[in-house]
């Protein structure tokens, strides 16, 4: 922007700028009341040269009071001339703050039980629902981690790769159905496997692994304790969430629907370090996934940049403009030569 735009008197550019010495903008009406003061009182004693207007063309009233109009030009351009020079003392800047945020993150793979017992509806509007839900939300929750996705019923698939696009882990995680995987039954030693293969190379210190299901370990062909005691030897830790009521067992019946084992849940997460929670409804999910949450955080450390820019050249120039322009009027019939 060339220095005698229109653009550096606009209010909207002053707003955008950060003064370094803001003290000396209060000169200005200063500056400008001594001026004042200077033409009250000093005009007593001021020697001036009368001139006559008689012979002039047009009506001499008209003419004599343009000339003391502007007699005013040079004290006028005078004090623009400080103003813009004291403008440029004050400093203006342009300053553009910059914040990266750092931190270690983490890797957490979710594995999440799609099997069709998760369609119950003793959680609100069912299992599986209320699950995308909340792991929706825990997404929200997360920065700087990367995040994966495995989903298990009979069998156990990668459905995602650990990724910080949580954009595209949300389209997964709203896409989970029991359609995914065909296979009946509740595959959790292949889920953990699944998940705990995605975190073992990972160049993360904490690694995490979440589990949720609504049924026992049924189907598979791997032992979950024997999984979760491999979690420890690559630094995985287990946190495993047991979804909806358990359904009462008696001896002449068995229903399998909604029935999961605590204890193997229990005893996962005491091998693999981590915790075992326990939702019986949305409220309560939702209250396991915020307490992983603050488990597993790590410091986040902020750096602020500033980008300064020095604005003050355009008015020193200015300043520097009426100051000639003043001493030219000095020169001129509207300057006081008797007073110089």
């Amino acid at each position: 922007m060339p220095w005698y735009a229109f653009y550096w008197f606009l209010p909207s550019t002053w707003q955008t700028f950060q003064f370094e010495h803001r003290w000396a903008l209060w000169l200005i009406p200063a500056v400008a009341g001594l001026f004042a003061l200077r033409q009250a009182f000093g005009k007593r004693g001021q020697q001036q040269l009368q001139m006559s207007l008689a012979g002039a063309v047009g009506t001499p009233g008209r003419w004599g009071r343009l000339l003391g109009y502007l007699r005013f030009a040079v004290p006028l351009s005078l004090w623009a001339s400080i103003g813009f020079l004291l403008v440029a003392l004050a400093r203006p800047q342009l300053v553009r703050q910059l914040r990266q945020e750092e931190s270690e993150g983490i890797d957490i793979m979710l594995a999440i039980d799609v099997s069709s017992s998760m369609t119950e509806t003793d959680l609100k509007p069912n299992r599986l629902a209320a699950a995308r839900q909340v792991a929706q939300g825990f997404l929200a929750g997360r920065r700087n981690d990367r995040i994966g996705l495995v989903v298990f019923a009979g069998e156990a698939y990668s459905l995602c790769p650990l990724t910080t696009d949580y954009t595209l882990l949300r389209q997964y995680i709203r896409d989970l159905s029991p359609a995914l995987v065909r296979t009946t039954g509740t595959a959790i030693g292949d889920a953990l496997a699944r998940g705990i293969n995605r975190l073992r190379d990972s160049p993360a210190k904490s690694r995490v692994l979440v589990l949720l299901s609504d049924g026992d370990n049924t189907a598979g062909n791997l032992d979950p304790l024997t999984v979760a005691r491999l979690a420890t030897g690559f630094n995985v830790r287990l946190y495993t969430v047991a979804v909806g009521k358990r359904t009462a067992r008696t001896r002449d019946t068995l229903s399998t629907a909604g029935q999961f084992d605590e204890g193997i849940l229990q005893t996962i997460a005491s091998v693999g370090r981590g915790a075992f929670f326990r939702a019986t409804d949305a409220g309560q999910l939702k209250q396991v996934f915020a307490q992983i949450d603050r488990l597993e955080r790590v410091p986040v450390q902020v750096r602020t940049y500033e980008d300064i820019q020095d604005q003050y050249r355009p008015y020193l120039y200015w300043g520097v403009v009426f100051l000639l322009v003043s001493l030219l009027l000095k020169n001129t019939v509207l300057g006081n030569s008797l007073e110089d």
